[in-house]
This record gives structure tokens, C-alpha cells and sequence, in this order.
């Protein structure tokens, strides 16, 4: 039934390596600030992971900033160029909070809007453990923060970037001063 699963992704996202669509694939970020590998858990989160692939497969991370950093709470990027020039994306993906897996520190997990529904490119490292963030119930104020895997290396570079001078960029807040780019995002490789 998995791989039944991970083929229907697969054919739907139009991801071409089953090693991409594994059960825990891995994803290098490669930031202005040093390395980040992320484990991603595509059992508890499928829809996510692919998505999150999908993007990072098609070259969409490379150059984005990390445009968002609050040093007790995450690392927000994906969604923005330098000069907090926005991306566009595909059409938003459903919210897999109720999964089982907690906002925890290292822990990486989709940005959204308000509308739990509305998860597009942006995603989140928490910092801190977060678990207000976590999944309470299917109502607005419960639907909370999907989480669809975890940093396995480079909390060192998080928690450098975290630390970083932050000011306000036009309408946006939280801006970090000195910019964190992401160089590349690629997929390392699958376990199984």
C-alpha cells in the first residue's frame, strides 16, 4: 500500500525519482550562514514531503532568503527573493497538522496564512518547542502548523541565523539585516 501511495505522488506531483518520494527523503539547504539537512518524513506527512520535493526539485529555493527570523519562536523562508520580492507558487496544499508530529525545536514545518488550507513554498524551522503551534482540532484556531520533518544536521547554522540583527523591510518585520540566502536546496539522498 506505501508504494502504491508514494507512485500516485509521484504520478500527481509529477516527481520523477522514487528516491525523492521514499520514506525518508533528505534535503540539503545551502545558506549564506552554512549547511541545513533536513529528514523528511513522508509516511506522516505525504503530501507535504511531495510538495516540499517538488519545489526543491525544480530549482525553486535557489536564491530564496530566509525572510523572517524571531529568535525564540523560527526561521521562516522560502518564499521570497532578496529584496523581499515575492515567488510565485503552485496552488496551496492540504494542512497534514493532524499527523502526529510536534512543533519542536529543529523541527520543520509549512507556513501558511490564516486559512489552514493555504500552505504553498514557505516553510518554518521552529527554534524552540512550539506547541501551540501543534494540531488541536479541525476548526480554525486548532488546525495549527504541519509538521513534515525535522533538521538532522546543522542546528548550528539555525541557531546562528536565529541570532542574526532583524529590522523591517517595507510592510515586513522580523527582516534579518544581514540576508540569508539559500544558496541551493537539493535532495541528498533517501534512507530507508
Amino acid at each position: 500500500m506505501k508504494k502504491l501511495t508514494i507512485a500516485f505522488l509521484m504520478l500527481v506531483t509529477g516527481i520523477t525519482s522514487f528516491a525523492a518520494m521514499a520514506a525518508n527523503p533528505k534535503v540539503k539547504l545551502e545558506t549564506s550562514h552554512g549547511e541545513i539537512v533536513l529528514l523528511l518524513d513522508a509516511q506522516a506527512a505525504p503530501e507535504s514531503v511531495a510538495n516540499f520535493v517538488l519545489y526543491v526539485e525544480d530549482g525553486f529555493y535557489n536564491g530564496t532568503v530566509f525572510h523572517r527570523v524571531i529568535k525564540d519562536f523560527m526561521i521562516q523562508g522560502g518564499g521570497f527573493e532578496q529584496g523581499m520580492k515575492k515567488k510565485d507558487t503552485r496552488a496551496p496544499i492540504k494542512n497534514e497538522a493532524n499527523n502526529g508530529l510536534k512543533n519542536l525545536r529543529g523541527s520543520v514545518a509549512m507556513a501558511r496564512t490564516g486559512d489552514p488550507h493555504s500552505a504553498t513554498a514557505q516553510f518554518f524551522i521552529n527554534t524552540v518547542d512550539n506547541s501551540f503551534l501543534d494540531h488541536s482540532g479541525k476548526n480554525t484556531r486548532g488546525w495549527g502548523y504541519a509538521v513534515f520533518g525535522k533538521v538532522i544536521l546543522g542546528m548550528e547554522t539555525v541557531d546562528r541565523i536565529r541570532n542574526l540583527q532583524t529590522g523591517t523591510s517595507g510592510m515586513f518585520r522580523d527582516v534579518p539585516v544581514e540576508p540569508v540566502i539559500i544558496n541551493k536546496a537539493s535532495l541528498i539522498e533517501a534512507s530507508e
